[in-house]
Protein backbone atom coordinates (compact mmCIF):
# COMPACT_ATOMS: atom_id res chain seq x y z
CA UNK A 1 0.00 0.00 0.00
CA UNK A 2 1.61 3.12 -0.86
CA UNK A 3 1.22 5.81 1.72
CA UNK A 4 -0.91 9.04 1.73
CA UNK A 5 1.61 11.73 1.65
CA UNK A 6 -1.02 14.57 2.13
CA UNK A 7 -0.45 15.19 5.72
CA UNK A 8 0.28 18.58 8.19
CA UNK A 9 3.27 19.35 7.63
CA UNK A 10 2.67 18.92 3.62
CA UNK A 11 2.53 22.97 1.81
CA UNK A 12 0.30 21.77 -0.50
CA UNK A 13 -3.40 22.91 -0.33
CA UNK A 14 -6.08 20.34 -1.33
CA UNK A 15 -9.57 19.92 -1.61
CA UNK A 16 -11.60 16.96 0.25
CA UNK A 17 -14.82 16.30 -1.86
CA UNK A 18 -17.67 15.08 0.20
CA UNK A 19 -19.68 12.42 -2.26
CA UNK A 20 -22.61 10.70 -1.88
CA UNK A 21 -22.53 8.81 -5.49
CA UNK A 22 -20.25 7.49 -8.34
CA UNK A 23 -21.05 10.51 -10.09
CA UNK A 24 -19.61 13.01 -7.54
CA UNK A 25 -16.28 10.94 -7.32
CA UNK A 26 -15.70 10.99 -11.42
CA UNK A 27 -16.42 14.72 -10.77
CA UNK A 28 -14.18 14.93 -7.97
CA UNK A 29 -11.36 13.03 -10.03
CA UNK A 30 -11.57 14.90 -13.65
CA UNK A 31 -11.90 18.80 -11.54
CA UNK A 32 -8.95 18.83 -9.42
CA UNK A 33 -10.06 17.88 -6.14
CA UNK A 34 -7.53 15.54 -4.10
CA UNK A 35 -9.24 12.87 -2.09
CA UNK A 36 -12.71 11.80 -1.28
CA UNK A 37 -14.92 11.24 1.70
CA UNK A 38 -17.25 8.90 0.10
CA UNK A 39 -20.64 8.12 2.11
CA UNK A 40 -24.24 7.61 1.51
CA UNK A 41 -27.45 8.62 2.66
CA UNK A 42 -26.92 12.69 2.56
CA UNK A 43 -30.03 13.25 4.22
CA UNK A 44 -29.02 11.42 7.44
CA UNK A 45 -25.64 13.76 7.22
CA UNK A 46 -23.86 10.72 5.76
CA UNK A 47 -23.57 6.94 6.39
CA UNK A 48 -21.34 4.13 5.59
CA UNK A 49 -21.23 3.74 2.01
CA UNK A 50 -21.97 0.03 0.07
CA UNK A 51 -19.06 -2.66 -0.46
CA UNK A 52 -20.23 -2.44 -4.25
CA UNK A 53 -19.67 1.77 -4.01
CA UNK A 54 -16.57 1.65 -2.50
CA UNK A 55 -14.93 -1.24 -4.78
CA UNK A 56 -16.25 0.12 -8.09
CA UNK A 57 -14.45 3.48 -6.50
CA UNK A 58 -11.24 2.08 -5.97
CA UNK A 59 -11.37 0.91 -9.35
CA UNK A 60 -12.07 3.41 -11.49
CA UNK A 61 -10.85 6.51 -9.70
CA UNK A 62 -7.46 7.91 -9.44
CA UNK A 63 -7.56 9.79 -6.34
CA UNK A 64 -7.70 8.21 -2.85
CA UNK A 65 -11.25 7.48 -1.00
CA UNK A 66 -11.58 7.75 2.47
CA UNK A 67 -15.48 6.09 3.13
CA UNK A 68 -17.38 7.04 5.89
CA UNK A 69 -17.63 4.43 8.83
CA UNK A 70 -20.73 6.09 10.45
CA UNK A 71 -23.48 2.81 11.26
CA UNK A 72 -26.85 5.00 10.88
CA UNK A 73 -27.67 8.44 11.25
CA UNK A 74 -28.44 10.45 14.07
CA UNK A 75 -26.03 11.00 17.15
CA UNK A 76 -22.57 9.39 17.65
CA UNK A 77 -22.92 7.34 20.61
CA UNK A 78 -22.78 3.53 19.87
CA UNK A 79 -23.16 0.58 21.75
CA UNK A 80 -21.22 -2.36 21.51
CA UNK A 81 -22.79 -4.13 18.55
CA UNK A 82 -22.61 -0.39 16.66
CA UNK A 83 -19.11 -0.38 17.18
CA UNK A 84 -18.74 -4.21 16.09
CA UNK A 85 -20.45 -3.55 13.46
CA UNK A 86 -18.06 -0.71 12.08
CA UNK A 87 -14.78 -2.24 13.15
CA UNK A 88 -15.88 -4.80 9.87
CA UNK A 89 -16.65 -2.21 7.49
CA UNK A 90 -13.02 -0.79 8.43
CA UNK A 91 -11.69 -4.30 7.89
CA UNK A 92 -13.19 -4.31 5.12
CA UNK A 93 -11.95 -0.36 3.77
CA UNK A 94 -8.78 -1.80 4.65
CA UNK A 95 -8.59 -5.69 2.74
CA UNK A 96 -10.32 -3.60 -0.01
CA UNK A 97 -6.93 -1.17 0.10
CA UNK A 98 -8.35 2.10 0.93
CA UNK A 99 -5.66 4.69 2.45
CA UNK A 100 -7.74 6.13 4.99
CA UNK A 101 -11.81 6.42 6.64
CA UNK A 102 -13.10 8.89 8.26
CA UNK A 103 -15.41 8.27 11.63
CA UNK A 104 -16.05 9.28 15.06
CA UNK A 105 -17.49 8.01 18.32
CA UNK A 106 -19.03 10.64 21.12
CA UNK A 107 -19.58 9.63 24.92
CA UNK A 108 -22.24 9.62 26.13
CA UNK A 109 -21.19 13.08 28.44
CA UNK A 110 -20.59 14.60 25.37
CA UNK A 111 -16.80 13.99 24.81
CA UNK A 112 -14.57 12.03 22.35
CA UNK A 113 -14.71 8.45 23.34
CA UNK A 114 -10.98 8.27 23.15
CA UNK A 115 -10.65 4.49 23.97
CA UNK A 116 -12.52 3.79 21.14
CA UNK A 117 -11.05 5.98 18.75
CA UNK A 118 -7.55 4.44 19.63
CA UNK A 119 -9.28 0.95 19.01
CA UNK A 120 -10.49 2.02 15.83
CA UNK A 121 -7.03 3.67 15.05
CA UNK A 122 -5.29 0.22 15.52
CA UNK A 123 -7.87 -1.50 13.55
CA UNK A 124 -7.33 0.82 10.50
CA UNK A 125 -3.72 0.61 10.38
CA UNK A 126 -1.76 1.32 8.34
CA UNK A 127 -5.06 3.19 6.73
CA UNK A 128 -5.18 7.20 8.11
CA UNK A 129 -8.67 7.68 10.09
CA UNK A 130 -10.36 11.46 9.90
CA UNK A 131 -12.46 12.61 12.58
CA UNK A 132 -15.52 13.72 10.97
CA UNK A 133 -17.75 16.38 12.35
CA UNK A 134 -18.61 14.80 15.54
CA UNK A 135 -15.84 17.12 16.80
CA UNK A 136 -18.18 20.00 16.53
CA UNK A 137 -20.89 18.79 18.62
CA UNK A 138 -18.71 17.75 21.69
CA UNK A 139 -18.45 20.77 24.33
CA UNK A 140 -14.65 21.63 24.49
CA UNK A 141 -12.81 21.58 21.08
CA UNK A 142 -9.28 22.12 22.39
CA UNK A 143 -9.91 18.59 24.47
CA UNK A 144 -11.15 17.33 22.16
CA UNK A 145 -8.13 18.00 19.81
CA UNK A 146 -5.78 16.58 22.33
CA UNK A 147 -7.86 13.35 22.62
CA UNK A 148 -8.27 12.70 18.65
CA UNK A 149 -4.02 13.29 18.95
CA UNK A 150 -3.94 10.60 21.88
CA UNK A 151 -6.08 8.50 19.91
CA UNK A 152 -3.88 8.70 16.71
CA UNK A 153 -6.03 10.35 14.29
CA UNK A 154 -4.62 12.10 11.39
CA UNK A 155 -7.13 14.70 10.63
CA UNK A 156 -10.02 16.39 11.83
CA UNK A 157 -12.99 17.68 9.87
CA UNK A 158 -14.32 20.63 11.51
CA UNK A 159 -16.15 23.84 11.43
CA UNK A 160 -14.91 25.23 14.56
CA UNK A 161 -17.86 24.43 16.63
CA UNK A 162 -19.84 26.68 14.22
CA UNK A 163 -22.40 26.26 11.61
CA UNK A 164 -20.06 27.15 8.90
CA UNK A 165 -16.15 27.25 8.38
CA UNK A 166 -16.45 30.74 7.80
CA UNK A 167 -18.92 31.58 11.20
CA UNK A 168 -15.59 29.38 13.00
CA UNK A 169 -13.14 30.72 10.99
CA UNK A 170 -11.19 32.43 13.90
CA UNK A 171 -11.47 29.31 16.05
CA UNK A 172 -10.45 27.11 13.11
CA UNK A 173 -7.23 29.50 13.14
CA UNK A 174 -6.81 28.48 17.00
CA UNK A 175 -7.09 24.77 16.41
CA UNK A 176 -4.59 25.46 13.37
CA UNK A 177 -2.25 26.98 15.59
CA UNK A 178 -2.88 24.58 18.76
CA UNK A 179 -2.72 21.60 16.67
CA UNK A 180 1.26 22.82 15.53
CA UNK A 181 1.07 19.96 13.28
CA UNK A 182 0.60 16.87 15.06
CA UNK A 183 -2.80 16.69 13.20
CA UNK A 184 -4.47 18.00 10.66
CA UNK A 185 -7.32 20.44 10.96
CA UNK A 186 -9.50 20.54 7.65
CA UNK A 187 -12.20 23.56 7.70
CA UNK A 188 -15.76 22.04 6.12
CA UNK A 189 -19.27 23.20 6.73
CA UNK A 190 -20.82 25.43 4.17
CA UNK A 191 -17.23 25.72 1.47
CA UNK A 192 -17.56 27.06 -1.75
CA UNK A 193 -15.51 28.88 -4.06
CA UNK A 194 -16.66 32.32 -2.79
CA UNK A 195 -15.12 32.07 0.27
CA UNK A 196 -12.16 29.45 0.24
CA UNK A 197 -9.57 31.79 -0.43
CA UNK A 198 -10.89 33.69 2.61
CA UNK A 199 -10.57 30.34 4.68
CA UNK A 200 -7.32 29.70 3.38
CA UNK A 201 -6.11 33.38 4.71
CA UNK A 202 -8.12 33.45 8.14
CA UNK A 203 -7.43 30.02 9.43
CA UNK A 204 -4.12 28.74 8.03
CA UNK A 205 -5.10 25.19 7.35
CA UNK A 206 -4.23 23.39 4.28
CA UNK A 207 -7.15 21.27 3.94
CA UNK A 208 -10.84 21.91 2.84
CA UNK A 209 -13.57 20.20 3.03
CA UNK A 210 -17.26 20.38 0.68
CA UNK A 211 -19.80 18.56 -1.18
CA UNK A 212 -19.66 21.01 -4.21
CA UNK A 213 -23.29 21.06 -4.32
CA UNK A 214 -25.11 24.01 -5.65
CA UNK A 215 -28.80 25.30 -6.82
CA UNK A 216 -27.62 23.62 -9.80
CA UNK A 217 -27.22 20.23 -8.33
CA UNK A 218 -29.37 17.30 -8.80
CA UNK A 219 -29.67 14.10 -7.13
CA UNK A 220 -27.00 14.84 -4.94
CA UNK A 221 -24.37 14.99 -7.55
CA UNK A 222 -21.51 17.81 -6.99
CA UNK A 223 -21.36 20.65 -9.54
CA UNK A 224 -18.37 20.29 -11.75
CA UNK A 225 -17.57 23.91 -12.29
CA UNK A 226 -18.14 24.55 -8.28
CA UNK A 227 -15.48 21.52 -7.49
CA UNK A 228 -12.78 22.99 -10.46
CA UNK A 229 -13.57 26.50 -9.34
CA UNK A 230 -12.41 25.64 -5.76
CA UNK A 231 -9.51 23.37 -6.39
CA UNK A 232 -8.11 26.03 -8.65
CA UNK A 233 -8.09 28.20 -6.24
CA UNK A 234 -6.09 26.19 -3.86
CA UNK A 235 -3.98 25.83 -6.37
CA UNK A 236 -2.61 29.59 -6.60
Amino acid sequence: MIPFQNGPNSNHLILELCAYNIQSCRIADRAGAGRIELCSNPSQGGVTPSYGLVKYALEHISIPVFPMIRPRGGGFVYDADEVAIMKKDILLCRDMGCVGIATGVQLATGGIDTETMKHIVEWAYPMEVTCHKVFDVTPDGFQSLEDLIAAGCKRILTSGLQKTAVDGASMLSQLVAVAAGRITIMPGGSVRSSNITQLVQETGAKEFHSSGLTGQSQLYVADQDEVREMAGKLKH
